[in-house]
């Protein structure tokens, strides 16, 4: 299993309601976190099958920004 860690700007509850739907679609329910107590907002993303820019794409979509954390 691979972790991905993306820097967003994610920053509250209703913000991750906004995403829930995009990345439950595209990395599944449960697969990810958003740690909001972080200054990066972090985004941790546990997968076996889904690229970082799969999940870079759906945060994209719902309006909000990824970083891939290197």
């Amino acid at each position: 299993m691979e972790t991905i860690k993306l820097k967003t700007n994610i920053k509250c509850g209703g913000c991750i309601a906004t995403v829930t739907p995009f990345l439950n679609e595209s990395v599944g329910a449960g697969n990810w976190q958003v740690d909001t107590q972080n200054p990066d907002k972090i985004l941790t993303v546990q997968t076996e099958a889904v690229t970082a820019d799969t999940v870079k794409a759906a945060v994209q979509q719902a309006g909000y920004k990824a970083e891939l954390l290197s």
